[in-house]
């Protein structure tokens, strides 16, 4: 075969790898098992006392309409979204969550919340247990920024954790980006998201701008027809970490 012919034939099989590829479904991150949980270091600031929801209001500052009823926040659809009073910057942060079981429902429409960083960054909380969706709309994700590394979801019904680490972006004094943020998200103890950069506010945060400190959020997700969506969360907790903006 001349090199003419060779290079023509190896043009029609990238352009078939193309078209093929725009036809095909987004891949989905490989599963894997899960680990176990654990308690708040000595130097927590503990969120959520399991009593009553003490330091949460809505977004416009009104309180919760979540419940606090057996060591549990239990939020339904349409009490709003819910945040914490108190606001964070560089931080560790670990939250517990349950996703009900909704298996007449797919994809987004299943048991869906979001745990927003910063009120700006949502890691998205969804059924993603045999349950595919948009890769970076799943559980583990950075909502629109970055799919998951792997699918570390457990069943619905079953308590789930996150463990965040967020540095926040860097500005001027004229509110100019100096230097991105970064998320890094382990999921039930498994690494999903590393260094996640940071450049821009995500869907649907809270008003503030990218280089200021902001609340831990909770999203109410009432905006699907399905049934009634209870999400239930404990164990929550922010460890504040060295502001490195001088280093």
């Amino acid at each position: 075969m001349s090199i003419r012919a060779i290079l023509q034939f190896t043009a029609l099989v990238c352009v078939a790898a193309a078209v093929k590829g725009q036809d095909s479904e987004p891949v989905q991150p490989r599963v894997v098992n899960p680990g176990k949980f654990s308690k708040p270091p000595s130097d927590a600031i503990v969120l959520l006392n399991g009593t009553d929801l003490q330091g949460w209001t809505t977004r416009d500052g009104a309180p919760a309409k979540c419940q606090a009823t057996g060591g549990e926040m239990v939020c339904r659809s349409g009490d709003g979204d819910v945040m914490t009073s108190q606001t964070f910057g560089d931080a560790q942060i670990h939250v517990e969550f349950k996703v009900p079981l909704m298996p007449n429902e797919t994809g987004q429409a299943r048991g869906n919340s979001g745990v927003y960083v910063h009120g700006a960054w949502e890691v998205q909380i969804l059924d993603s247990f045999e349950n595919p969706t948009y890769p970076d709309g799943m559980l583990g994700a950075v909502y629109s920024f970055s799919a998951p590394l792997v699918n570390a979801a457990r069943p619905p019904e079953q308590w789930q954790s996150y463990d965040i680490v967020v540095r926040m972006p860097r500005c001027d004094a004229d509110g100019s980006l100096t230097r991105p943020g970064s998320m890094t998200v382990f999921l039930n103890g498994v690494l999903v998201q590393e260094n996640v950069r940071l450049d821009r506010l995500g869907p649907g945060h809270i008003d503030k701008t990218i280089c200021t400190e902001g609340p831990l959020l909770f999203q109410d997700h009432s905006g699907f027809s399905g049934p009634m969506t209870v999400m239930r969360f404990r164990n929550v907790w922010i460890r504040r970490l060295r502001n490195e903006a001088a280093t």
